[in-house]
């Protein structure tokens, strides 16, 4: 294309000009009409610019087509076109002798661009044909630079959240460590929670990137433990029934201080952050805290981090009991004796807990597994 439109070459961007005409004539005037500022390609009939389109059409930035053919004529391969979703890929330019109206409603009906009566006058359909190759390239241009400006807020978005999630962790690690368990705890209930929600039912009409967001939400799970003195956190008897009590207080707590920062509340992760904070604790029955919420009133993403804590301590040394192996825990649960869960969640945790013990390995298991 020359220096007037404006255009580079080097930009990558379509500079062919198709000619699709059964006349020889016709495609000799047209090609030395264009010679100088497009690529030329040349078909004598519909069928072979079909060929030509969809071998080379990211490279065609514009289609002259004549109506009369034989083969396939010009509105037999706008009908192609259409019906394979290639237009307007590159704009059309029907060049006919036949200029009547219903030619005109045809074609325009299936997405021609101009109608260009023959014989040609060079300078007219010259000018008629760059503008519109024109048009359509900057269009192609903006939309290539809006999703090349995407692609890097995406990325962005996804170093922000990945810091976020370092920083969370870290936090949530070191209230791991005050109570003498593994900084490993947190990372587990965040993975069961995404296991469970993303490759579950459980999960059904929740987005993946929703779901990862809910992932990281559940770090933050015992963030209110901060609060609760080291005498009550790291006691490895029994609690009495005035420290049980200070104890459950920190699901208020930790919603409260989840509530006091003022970047999280920016944050899509925010709403379900202080849910799970405050509510990991309920069960099914109502016979949880802090609010005895029972049934259905307890979002499924809590219910899920509820459960995947009773397991991860159940699985888990604390400085109160040892650890159960697996299958002790899950009858344990089954059985009731760690509190009522949903049914449904219940049946989904028994399949998935299999798969669940990978996130138990050691990294020498997790090396010799692969």
């Amino acid at each position: 294309m020359d220096s007037t439109m404006g255009y580079d070459r080097t930009e990558n961007m379509p500079d062919t000009l198709l000619i699709v005409d059964d006349d020889e004539l016709n495609r000799v005037i047209l090609k030395e009409i264009f010679k100088d500022a497009y690529q030329i390609e040349e078909a004598e009939n519909g069928q072979e610019g079909l060929k030509m389109l969809l071998e080379h059409g990211d490279r065609i930035c514009g289609i002259l087509l004549d109506v009369v053919m034989p083969v396939m004529d010009g509105m037999e391969l706008l009908e192609e076109l259409k019906r394979r979703a290639l237009l307007p890929a590159a704009p059309v330019f029907l060049i006919t002798a036949d200029a009547s109206g219903a030619t005109l409603k045809r074609g325009y009906d299936l997405g021609v661009m101009d109608v260009i009566s023959k014989p040609v006058i060079p300078y007219l359909v010259r000018r008629r044909v760059d503008s519109v190759v024109e048009l359509f390239l900057s269009r192609r241009k903006m939309a290539d630079l809006v999703q090349l400006q995407q692609k890097k807020l995406t990325e962005r978005e996804m170093e922000i959240l990945k810091l976020n999630k370092g920083m969370v962790e870290a936090l949530a690690t070191a209230i791991e460590f005050r109570s003498g368990e593994s900084g490993d705890h947190v990372r587990r209930i965040s993975g069961i929670t995404q296991y469970m929600l993303g490759r579950t039912p459980l999960g059904k009409g929740i987005p993946e990137d929703l779901t990862e967001l809910i992932a990281l939400a559940a770090v933050m799970h015992d963030v209110g433990k901060i609060a609760i003195t080291d005498s009550i956190l790291n006691k490895p008897g029994r609690l009495t029934k005035d420290e049980f009590e200070i104890m459950k207080h920190h699901t208020i707590l930790g919603a409260a201080l989840l509530q006091k920062i003022p970047q999280l509340k920016n944050h899509r992760v925010y709403p379900y952050a202080c849910d799970i904070a405050r509510h990991h604790h309920e069960r099914w029955d109502g016979k949880g805290y802090p609010d005895g919420l029972k049934g259905n009133e307890i979002s499924i993403w809590s219910q899920v981090v509820a459960l995947a804590d009773v397991y991860d301590a159940l699985v888990s040394e604390r400085v109160y009991k040892k650890a159960f192996d697996p299958d002790t825990a899950v009858r344990m649960i089954a059985d009731g004796e760690c509190g009522a869960f949903n049914p449904e969640l219940l049946y989904y945790f028994m399949e998935a807990e299999r798969n669940l013990r990978s996130f138990y390995l050691t990294a020498r298991e997790e090396a010799v597994r692969d």
